[in-house]
């Protein structure tokens, strides 16, 4: 999977398959994800979305963290703020916005049962799930968010986290269902 930092692969991809940008989904604000986002933009176009929750920490750097991790301030705005629910059009593809708080309070997922996949930004990776002692993040809301939201999709729906390997639900959903009686 291809950063928002990573402007000229995103660029050359775009290029080689002759495409448009449409849309710049954020799954979240930290600072590793909106990083060249603008450069991106200003490159290709493309409208910035990303969930009304998080919107506010994308100029934010105690809650994107961009010191943290090396970046300088960022100065992003949103071109549109979504929310759980929504859909995304892209050609004939669908993609429900799914509000998966736990990370940050505004993660989300972009759900597409047509191709039977799921983009789970930093809220579910191959054998874990993200990070929760950052700001806005909640272990309790990320463990619901994917029991509730991610775990009810069905077993062959093919997860893209934010970083790492993809996976499938039907392998992700031992491990919940084994860690579920431990947490509570």
């Amino acid at each position: 999977m291809t950063q928002a930092g990573e402007a000229d692969k995103i660029e050359e991809l775009i290029n080689i398959m002759n495409g448009k940008l449409k849309y710049i989904y954020l799954t979240h604000c930290h600072g590793d994800h909106i990083c060249g986002v603008m450069d991106l933009k200003n490159r290709c176009g493309g409208k910035i979305l990303i969930h009304r929750e998080d919107s506010e920490g994308l100029n934010n750097p105690e809650v994107n963290l961009t010191p943290y991790i090396g970046l300088g301030q960022i100065e992003l705005e949103a071109d549109s703020r979504i929310d759980d629910g929504d859909t995304i059009h892209l050609g004939n593809l669908e993609f429900e916005v799914l509000h998966t708080p736990g990370h940050t309070k505004g993660s989300t997922s972009l759900y597409c049962k047509k191709e039977n996949c799921l983009f789970s930004g930093d809220t579910i990776f191959r054998g874990t799930w993200g990070r929760t002692d950052l700001p806005t993040s909640n272990r309790e809301q990320i463990i619901k968010s994917i029991e509730e939201k991610i775990m009810s999709l069905p077993d062959e729906t093919i997860v893209y986290p934010g970083h790492g390997m993809m996976t499938m639900l039907k392998d992700e959903k031992p491990i919940y269902l084994e860690l579920k009686p431990k947490l509570f």
